[in-house]
């Protein structure tokens, strides 16, 4: 049983973006800082990332834990009303994300996955957020094809 109204769950559900998100933003203002350039949202590169750094033949998705449904993670809940809608929603997302990390790879086009649990703890955690940054620039100037943080 939902916690809300239906009409409220509504409301919820239609406020939430699929561009310009406080996770994007916040990750993308990191590496402005950093001296890092990129394209936003680009038509031309598969699965239109949110950041497509050109220099370092690199997409960047910063991905909802539980829309992209990121394995142990706490955010990536199953809903208690809708099941078998949220099953589906849920796999179709699933799918449509390795469809996309292939054709990435089939275009020798590096991806980097950043999870939204991920963000937040950078938010919190400064050695954390330092961390992460130092793994995010050596993944750009490596030779890998991706990397998750």
């Amino acid at each position: 049983m939902d916690i809300v109204t239906p009409e409220q769950r509504s409301k919820n559900m239609a406020a939430i973006r699929s561009k310009d998100t406080k996770p994007e933003i916040y990750f993308r203002k990191l590496l402005f800082a950093k001296g890092y350039r990129y394209s936003l949202n680009s038509k031309k590169v598969p699965g239109h990332p949110d950041m497509y750094l050109r220099k370092y033949n690199t997409a960047v998705f910063v991905h909802g834990c539980f829309w992209h449904r990121h394995g142990g993670c706490k955010f990536a809940y199953m809903p208690k009303s809708r099941i078998e809608f949220w099953k589906n929603k849920f796999e179709v997302n699933q799918k449509r994300d390795l469809v996309v990390r292939n054709e990435l790879f089939e275009n020798n086009i590096k991806c980097l996955v950043v999870w939204e649990c991920s963000i937040k703890k950078m938010k919190k955690d400064e050695g954390f957020k330092n961390s992460m940054l130092v793994k995010v620039i050596d993944f750009l100037k490596s030779k890998d094809l991706s990397m998750e943080i």
